[in-house]
């Protein structure tokens, strides 16, 4: 592995902070609106003003979206949208179940699960449901289409729901958790209950093990275009190179951000090959992958970052850390 690193500057008087109330457990943009979720079931959505919504009678198990809704699974067995205007729509009910993951398609459908059962959740249409073998640990819809990656004990199983055939396998022992398709849809990565990484190359069926991480991998993100798939893990952001139709095998990851301290949440800029990139205690930096360039977003205060997400063109960072004290950065 080769290290980068340099002396950072500073944007941290651009920081407006956000004194939440609770742990913030998921982040997305609704257009310019951050929309910050608390662990209680709360939503805080912060513009010009902050409005707040309380979407789940309990706690909330999992978070996803697009730019215009939030999407919400949470123990009450409730799946909710939320949009930029404090507008809730109940998506499915079922008293009794855990909404263990959510997912939105770049259509509009959503996607989300409940012990063993995914459900596809489409624009028009009725629901379908499938059963995999074991608890789903992970859910992400194909960059384009309806084909979903659904992560469970054994490996991934790749589900059309439109489709009258069963879904294709891909095995590797081990319990896999998140799951993300590379922009290209070539590849599709899960993070494993181990510290580890395991990939397939679609082409093929090939097999990446990604490895050598000194704690389990919780945040995963490609930067734009692809070409690197940034990690958490270690005490720096471990970055795989993916631009080859091999992938990462091989090839040495670079590692950017060095500190004593380990990586919590890593987010990839949108159009830039730039990372922010959070840590356990609570600093964020600004990563440029080129030369390893670092800016302080946020001082560190004790708190884990534990959610981080762009603007959908850039231009805004949302910050958001285990003790409810977040903030939003405009540059």
């Amino acid at each position: 592995m080769t290290s980068q690193s340099s002396t950072p500057s500073s944007l941290t008087s651009k920081l407006r902070p956000l004194a939440l109330g609770g742990a913030v457990v998921g982040l997305r943009f609704l257009g310019t609106t951050a929309g910050f979720v608390l662990g209680e079931g709360e939503i805080v959505l912060v513009d010009e003003e902050e409005t707040r919504v309380q979407a789940h009678k309990g706690a909330v198990l999992s978070v996803a979206g697009d730019d215009r809704r939030l999407l919400t699974g949470g123990d009450d067995g409730r799946v909710v949208a939320t949009t930029a205007d404090g507008t809730m729509q109940p998506l499915f009910e079922q008293k009794g179940r855990w909404i263990d993951q959510v997912a939105a398609g770049a259509d509009g459908a959503v996607a989300f699960s409940a012990g063993k059962t995914a459900h596809f959740l489409p624009v028009k249409g009725e629901r379908k449901s499938h059963d995999f073998p074991s608890t789903v640990g992970g859910l992400a819809f194909a960059p384009k289409g309806t084909r979903l990656a659904v992560a469970h004990y054994g490996g991934v199983s790749l589900w059309f729901p439109n489709a009258q055939a069963k879904p294709e396998f891909l095995e590797w022992k081990g319990s896999h958790r998140g799951v993300l398709w590379s922009p290209d849809m070539r590849f599709v990565v899960t993070t494993m209950q181990e510290a580890a990484l395991h990939g397939w190359r679609l082409a093929d069926g090939g097999h990446m093990r990604m490895s050598g991480y000194p704690s389990r991998v919780t945040s995963m993100a490609f930067t734009a275009g692809g070409k690197f798939l940034a990690t958490s893990g270690s005490s720096e952001a471990i970055l795989w190179p993916f631009a080859s139709k091999e992938g990462p095998m091989g090839k040495q990851p670079s590692m950017l951000a060095p500190r004593d301290v380990r990586v919590s949440t890593v987010a990839a800029h949108p159009r830039d090959e730039v990372i922010a990139c959070g840590y356990e205690d609570g600093l964020v930096l600004m990563v440029r992958i080129s030369d390893g360039a670092e800016i302080l977003l946020r001082a560190p205060d004790g708190a884990p970052v534990t959610a981080l997400a762009w603007r959908g063109d850039g231009g805004a960072l949302g910050i958001g850390t285990e003790s409810g004290a977040a903030g939003l950065i405009v540059f």
